[in-house]
């Protein structure tokens, strides 16, 4: 049966959190990843910093290739780049075609990934490449894909999120709660909060107005 899991991993660990070491303040979005003959291309939007100094940061690393701009939409920027095979870590695992990137958040400490494997054995295969490869990833979370009708439905833990942020007027303008103030409230780090709130939004958009729409 399909299963989602759930994982962290450090930012210092994940090649593209090297953004992180003079932009701390950014957020990044792992939008998909794809084989190419000489290493494996991210794509991936950035929040919270000029195109330039994206372009700047990631440069300088000796793993990346040919890193460009595809798109913008207001602050935010789709980039691509090429990363060689020595440097891509859990990019190359990614790759796998059991398993399918349902979602991956990143900020200064650690990144927050959604996968769907094609079985249990999938999920186990892909951590077993991982622990193989010296990526330290952390499961937080696995559960079987429910049947089709519900696949849309908001999970515990995205439900009590949304609630939650909803309800200390993180949704607000202006904000009258901040990110790092609800996770506190959970008990859990600002990423996965934020991962919680963006997968769960996800399903309400897909559940309320891709699938219900004529």
């Amino acid at each position: 049966m399909a299963t989602v899991a759930e994982f962290t991993l450090s930012s210092e660990r994940f090649p593209l959190g090297t953004i992180f070491a003079k932009l701390p303040d950014v957020t990044v979005y792992l939008e998909r990843v794809i084989p190419d003959a000489n290493g494996t291309v991210p794509y991936f939007w950035v929040r919270g910093t000029q195109t330039d100094s994206i372009l700047e940061q990631f440069s300088e690393h000796p793993g990346v290739r040919d890193i460009r701009l595809v798109d913008s939409i207001g602050d935010e920027y789709l980039m691509r780049c090429q990363w060689v095979a020595e440097h891509d870590g859990v990019l190359d695992a990614l790759l796998d075609p059991e398993v399918v990137l349902l979602s991956a958040i990143g900020t200064t400490q650690e990144w927050t990934f959604e996968i769907r494997g094609e079985s249990r054995e999938s999920i186990a295969k892909f951590r077993q490449y991982c622990h193989d490869h010296d990526v330290p990833i952390t499961l937080t979370e696995l559960h079987a894909l429910r049947p089709l009708e519900a696949q849309n439905d908001l999970t515990e833990k995205q439900r009590d999120a949304l609630i939650l942020a909803f309800n200390r007027g993180y949704f607000d303008t202006p904000r009258r709660a901040t990110l790092q103030e609800v996770a506190d409230e959970f008990g859990i780090s600002q990423q996965a909060l934020a991962s919680r709130l963006r997968r769960g939004n996800r399903r309400l958009i897909q559940n309320a107005l891709i699938e219900s729409s004529p």
